[in-house]
């Protein structure tokens, strides 16, 4: 689908094991990691900054169309290309030659092929981490694409609120090379252009390199299931919590009963921590933690939780009907594994969607009451991070049924569940997943006039050239 002239003309830019054409090489960069299948004209890995600037500036000179990868663990298609097989797409997995550390200011400049799981390691004997936990392994050049937030948001924002610098590579005839920002964590001099890059999916450039605020490694950590007296009862729980614990809590993480049973289905492996093995309607993991070991006369952090759990417990219409302190590792393995063992029970249509705190449980009861009589046949598998207003609302359908493969039957699901949300309930449509090609059409629906076209004019500044899965 591309002429011959242009891959050899990038070969010579980038090296010929730089470029893959070859279908079945490709075939990894042109699927995504929830059902999305597309076709790629080529694959490029650029190693450099350098390379990725020269690869982009030729493509844009010849109108050819790039779709940014990162870790490609996106569940929106928005790293993949589509059908035509017209699009390159430009992965990042090569780009890991910067990792400098700057302990004093606690920060790092690293490249944005680098994934989440390496960076910590290679932190971790420094006592640092990067404190954006996902279920998922991804790089940081789409982390910061995408603006993930992740399950301890509560305590140490998305990514937006850790990033002090950039490195981004703009889709011009140039391919226009910016430094934006740096490692200062203060710099009013004038507009903080780096904000532009991060959240928009790379369709103003592609992050190349960033530098990043860093936390100390929490030395203590507690966790425990909570189970609310009702739905109802949790934002009650959640201000209860918040108001004895303060910046202690570090994660909020509800999780219901559908999602739970179909998780311990699919890996058995996990042990079912409930009374008699029945799992509650819904389950808060709740988890705090601090970056310093108990001093002389002070409580650990295990004392600390159990004894707020009790103050709660004595209230007047107590938020909690049940609860109990375990093994932190054993309690985060049963939530990191929910996306997997959800995605196994069924054809699984997702979505991540985002509220007020106090809307999110009414919206989760209204559609538990409201979907059977609307979709009968689809099984609601919700869960979420429930201190930050966030929740993977996660539709399954039985795989072998009428309605699994009908393109249609998905449209009306998406058309009723985002109209609920965000019509009925003011909320987001995308909370930290991005656009990508699976939410364009709600992009341009619910996204005003006058801000698209703001948009539109903020990429014709920046990357003119055909850049990224997404349309402004």
């Amino acid at each position: 689908m591309i002429e011959p002239r242009h891959r050899e003309a990038l070969e010579t830019l980038l090296g010929p094991k730089a470029v893959l054409s070859d279908p079945s090489d490709m075939q990894s960069y042109a699927t995504g990691a929830r059902y999305d299948r597309g076709q790629a004209a080529l694959v490029l890995r650029p190693a450099s900054v350098a390379d990725l600037s020269a690869a982009v500036a030729y493509c844009v000179q010849n109108g050819l169309a790039l779709v940014p990868q990162s870790g490609n663990t996106g569940l929106v298609s928005g790293s993949t290309p589509d059908q035509s097989g017209a699009q390159l797409v430009v992965s990042l997995d090569r780009l890991t030659e910067t990792f400098e550390l700057d302990l004093d200011n606690r920060s790092l400049k690293l490249s944005a092929g680098l994934r989440l799981s390496d960076i910590n390691r290679r932190l971790e004997p420094h006592g640092l981490f990067f404190p954006i936990d996902l279920g998922a392994d991804p790089c940081i050049g789409g982390m910061v694409a995408t603006n993930t937030g992740g399950s301890r948001f509560l305590r140490y924002g998305d990514v937006r609120s850790n990033v002090l610098g950039l490195t981004v590579v703009l889709a011009d005839e140039a391919g226009t090379v910016l430094e934006l920002g740096g490692s200062l964590r203060k710099n009013n001099t004038g507009v903080d252009f780096k904000q532009i890059f991060i959240g928009t999916s790379g369709a103003f450039g592609i992050v190349a390199e960033c530098t990043i605020n860093l936390e100390r490694l929490p030395a203590q950590t507690a966790t425990a299931y909570l189970v609310p007296a009702s739905g109802a009862h949790v934002m009650p729980l959640l201000r209860a919590m918040e108001e004895r614990l303060g910046s202690y809590l570090s994660a909020f993480e509800g999780m219901s009963r559908n999602a739970v049973a179909a998780t311990f289905s699919h890996v058995p492996s996990l042990r079912n921590p409930f009374q008699n093995g029945n799992i509650p309607d819904y389950v808060i993991l709740a988890e705090v933690s601090r970056s310093w070991q108990p001093r002389e006369g002070e409580q650990s952090l295990d004392a600390v939780l159990e004894s707020v759990l009790a103050e709660v417990f004595e209230t007047d219409d107590a938020p909690l009907a049940d609860a109990f302190v375990g093994p932190a590792a054993e309690m985060w393995s049963l939530r990191h594994a929910l996306s997997e063992g959800v995605k196994h029970s069924g054809r699984l249509i997702a979505f991540d969607l985002s509220f007020r705190r106090g809307d999110i449980m009414a919206f989760c009861d209204h559609m538990k009451a409201e979907m059977p009589a609307q979709f009968p046949g689809v099984t609601i598998c919700d869960f979420g991070h429930i201190g930050d207003g966030g929740v993977h609302f996660n539709l399954v359908i039985d795989p072998d049924g009428p309605d699994a493969k009908d393109v249609a039957f998905e449209g009306q699901l998406r058309d009723y569940v985002f109209k609920v949300a965000v019509e009925r309930f003011g909320g987001s449509f995308s909370a930290e997943h991005g656009i990508g090609r699976k939410n364009q059409t709600y992009y341009d629906h619910y996204t005003p006039t006058r801000i698209r076209e703001m948009a539109s004019g903020l990429k014709a500044i920046t990357s003119p050239g055909p850049l990224g899965a997404m349309r402004f």
